[in-house]
Order: structure tokens, then C-alpha cells, then sequence
């Protein structure tokens, strides 16, 4: 069963190139293409769709209030694709329910990625975007007003977003990983690049030569990492990053 994609752009011109894109991926189904969130929601509450893909600033009704609606009545799971990265905007979306947001420039293959990822249950956020939540929530200013709440989902889903109650309560996590934004904000996004890819099988040079840095780097960033979490191994770390569990 493919996975019905709808995608909501106020610009012709990246609407239907995200079609051709999608379409080219055979997990895909491009449900409809629409213009701004009003449509996006009018199209979700008359036909079945998995995942909306929507841009933040749109007439009629922008991608923060579709997400609110798309997430209230439980049409579609929203994922967030934009140029923008205003704090503003990233907070309200997750706020409402969002379970992804994407910059617009990365390459075809991350998006679908995303894409699986949030269909599958997961949250995505891309770096910039996750270091600005980071930000918030090491400074405390994760106000009653910008909390997080996780949206009516299914069980599943809902333990994906769990998260400790000094953090808000949806776990905002790269693609893959069951770390919750409390445990996130204890390492730095070199120590998550190395815990990524370990947890991915890579070897110390080929996560060396994959993020820019020597082998000696890596092993430091690894020894970093078992000092933060009082774990043993590399398979403990990437069970770690994976499940956010540390046993």
C-alpha cells in the first residue's frame, strides 16, 4: 500500500515539482496538489490521506492553522515543508501538532525520507531547527504558552512523542531516534551526528569521512558521549539513540 501524500503550496511551480519528485518514488501516491490550507483541509476531511505536506505561509489559511485542524480532527499527519525558519512559526507548528519540519533545500531523497519517517509515527526535525528548540529548552523559555502537547494520536504514536515532564511533553527528534528533548539538549549536534551514524553500523572512518572530521575526533566525540551517559559501548549507544533508553 502506498503512502497518499497531499501537498499544499501557494507556489505552482514547487507544488508540481514535489509532485514529479514524489511520484518518481514508487512508495508514494500524490493525493492532490492544493494552493493554501484551507483547500489542504477541505481535501483531507472528503478523502483518506497519510501525510500532508505543507508550506507555512499560504492565503486563505496558512500551514500552522491547517496543522491545527489537520491534527484536532485527525485527517492527515502533518509535516511542515518550507523556506522559513522563524522560531515563531516552529514552535506554533509543533505546538498544533506538526510532525515534521523541513527547509525546502534538501535533497529530494531526505524529504522522502521525512516523509516515511512521519507516516511511520516518528517526528523530524532538520538540525537548524532542532538546535532553535534546543535553545528554548536549555534556556527554559518553553513557556505555558509554547509548550508542546502531543496531539490526539494513536498509542504508538503517542509513545514515540513521550517525553520527561521538565521538557514538553512531545519529543522533538531527528529522523530515527527516540531521544527525548531533555536528553537531547545534553549533547552537542557533533555528538548526535557521531550517535546517528552509529547507530546506522557505521565504522569510526567511515562516520570520519562521512561528517568532515578525523578518526581521533571521532573516537574523542564517542568517549564524550559514554561519559555523558555512563555507557560501555558503541552498541549501547546506538540502542541508546535509537530507543533513548540507556539500558
Amino acid at each position: 500500500m502506498k503512502i497518499r501524500v497531499l501537498i499544499a503550496d501557494d507556489n505552482s511551480f514547487i507544488r508540481e515539482g514535489m509532485r514529479i519528485i514524489l511520484n518518481s518514488f514508487d512508495e508514494f501516491e500524490v493525493a492532490e496538489t492544493v494552493e493554501d490550507g484551507q483547500q489542504a483541509v477541505d481535501y483531507c476531511r472528503a478523502n483518506p490521506v497519510d501525510v500532508a505536506l505543507l508550506d507555512v505561509r499560504m492565503p486563505n489559511m496558512n500551514g500552522v492553522e491547517a496543522t491545527r485542524l489537520l491534527t484536532e480532527e485527525g485527517l492527515a499527519k502533518p509535516l511542515i515543508l518550507t523556506t522559513f525558519d522563524d522560531d515563531e512559526y516552529i514552535m506554533d507548528a509543533i505546538r498544533f501538532g506538526a510532525k515534521g519540519y523541513l527547509l525546502k533545500n534538501n535533497d529530494p531523497e531526505r524529504i522522502r525520507d521525512a516523509i516515511k519517517s512521519v507516516y511511520y509515527g516518528h517526528n523530524v526535525l532538520q538540525d537548524v531547527v532542532l538546535d532553535k528548540l534546543k535553545l528554548t529548552l536549555a534556556s527554559g523559555g518553553a513557556s505555558q504558552d509554547t509548550a508542546v502537547s502531543p496531539p490526539p494520536e494513536s498509542a504508538s504514536a503517542q509513545s514515540n512523542t513521550a517525553a520527561s515532564s521538565a521538557a514538553p511533553s512531545a519529543a522533538i527528534t531527528p529522523e530515527g531516534t527516540g531521544l527525548s528533548p531533555s536528553d537531547l539538549v545534553r549533547f552537542t549536534e557533533r555528538e548526535l551526528e557521531v550517535m546517528s551514524r552509529i547507530a546506522k553500523g557505521l565504522s569510526n572512518k567511515e562516520i570520519a569521512k562521512d561528517i568532515f572530521i578525523s578518526e581521533g575526533t571521532v573516537a574523542n566525540y564517542i568517549t564524550s558521549i559514554l561519559n555523558k551517559t555512563g555507557l560501555e559501548h558503541r552498541t549501547q549507544i546506538a540502542i541508546y539513540y535509537l530507543t533513548g533508553r540507556v539500558r
